[in-house]
């Protein structure tokens, strides 16, 4: 793998991570929730309509969420286009340890809420978000 394909790499890793954000924020609102709600029924195999977007706590931590994604995906983008070129095996390594904080600590909490499903489809943003970047590029 080359350094700008990681740069290329980077970019798409931010989208996967980052096109939550809006979906999560949405889900704050009545009106405009259905696509979080759809989604959290999705990773929570089977679909049967559950969770719903009634809870106050549901849609306030949707809020969260919502942010946490979107500010990631951002810093990973703006990771990519000012600092790998100074660093590419540190920027790839910070963004590669992010990606597996999160799996393991989802993925465990998913378990423990009772929905091991989650932990299946995170495999699956895993895959998307690492792609190459599992390995150093060439310069």
């Amino acid at each position: 793998m080359t350094q700008d394909f990681h740069k290329f790499w980077l970019k798409i890793t931010a989208v996967v991570i980052g096109s939550f954000g809006p979906v999560f924020f949405f889900g704050t609102m009545a009106a405009t929730s259905e696509p979080a709600r759809w989604t959290l029924d999705l990773i929570s195999w089977p679909l049967n309509g559950l969770p719903t977007y009634d809870a106050y706590g549901t849609r306030f931590l949707s809020a969260l969420a919502g942010g946490f994604l979107l500010g990631w995906g951002v810093t990973i983008w703006c990771l990519q286009a000012w600092v790998y070129d100074a660093a590419p095996e540190g920027v790839r390594r910070t963004v590669l340890t992010g990606l597996l904080a999160w799996y393991v600590l989802d993925s465990a909490g998913s378990i423990a809420s009772g929905t091991a499903s989650n932990a299946l489809f995170n495999l699956l943003v895993l895959g998307a978000a690492v792609g190459p970047l599992w390995r150093p590029a060439r310069a």
